[in-house]
């Protein structure tokens, strides 16, 4: 390969295209009770059925962004086989994973002064951010440059739009984000927040909608009003535990405005532990985010 493309376990990748493409995985970590797990092992699949399980039963999860040793272990490991570094990271709005492993990849620069190394704050989240990796994996196979693919990243990663709604507003009350009384009265009265993640890299509720179904057709909404060249697009929906309402937003979409393709699959721990089962979430470019 021309380069490594790098990207850390909160892309949300299917192993598949994961394989396909070469794409190295930095692992963050979560821990239930007091055992530790990684989000992503190479070759291996979570129980992620098992750890919504958990979720739902209330049991604790705590998450750690990516570890600097075992990221400069990865970075070395890719730069004295001689390959270039391209790194693409989860947002730093939402986690300090990216400020983790760009200041590993800045303190390795000097060691391989005949490497190109680049990173990018993909301000983005989930499979928002595994869509810019699979963007960018695609472009590598199409003969195009890191320098090329870096650049590409940069001008377009804020088309990258997330939507998404959740099930249970327990778990947005605990990150923080609703207040007590919000998840209370919005749970008794079946109110679903309708969310997306601005051009900060935050997530901002941005809507309500009442009941579930109301709440998954406000994604499909969303993407009519900015998306561009959907025939041409692969679009991303990333589900906690609920994959039945991830095949519906995916058939609403292709009723509605069809697309090239489209890849589902689950959140995985470190993201689902502050969203929850029962999250669905649509990313597509658009006009804006």
């Amino acid at each position: 390969m021309s380069f490594a493309i790098v990207t850390d376990s909160s892309a949300n990748l299917p192993n598949e295209i994961i394989d396909q493409y070469g794409i190295e995985i930095a692992s963050l970590v979560f821990r239930v009770e007091d055992r530790v797990y990684l989000s992503y092992e190479k070759g291996q699949d979570n129980d992620l059925k098992r750890f919504y399980t958990m979720m739902r039963n209330k049991e604790d999860v705590k998450t750690s962004c990516i570890e600097a040793a075992r990221c400069k272990e990865l970075f070395e490991r890719l730069l004295d086989q001689g390959q270039d570094v391209l790194y693409l990271g989860f947002s730093s709005a939402l986690s300090a994973t990216y400020q983790v492993a760009q200041m590993v990849l800045e303190q390795l620069r000097p060691k391989y002064p005949h490497r190109r190394i680049y990173h990018v704050d993909t301000l983005a989240a989930s499979l928002g951010e595994g869509l810019l990796v699979l963007h960018a994996a695609r472009q590598r196979e199409q003969g195009k440059s890191i320098e090329e693919v870096y650049n590409w990243q940069l001008d377009n990663r804020l088309r990258l739009c997330h939507w998404f709604t959740v099930e249970d507003l327990f778990f947005l009350k605990r990150g923080g984000r609703v207040s007590a009384a919000t998840a209370v009265l919005g749970t008794m009265l079946g109110i679903k927040p309708v969310l997306h993640v601005d051009n900060e890299g935050r997530l901002i509720n941005v809507a309500k909608a009442r009941g579930r179904k109301n709440s998954l057709d406000a994604l499909v909404k969303h993407m009519e009003e900015t998306v561009e060249n959907p025939a041409e697009q692969t679009i991303c929906i990333s589900h906690g535990d609920c994959i039945e309402d991830a095949q519906y937003v995916a058939e609403q979409v292709q009723k509605k405005i069809g697309v090239k393709d489209v890849v589902i699959h689950y959140v995985d721990p470190v993201v689902g532990a502050h969203s929850g089962p029962g999250t669905v979430a649509l990313f597509f470019l658009g006009s804006r985010r």
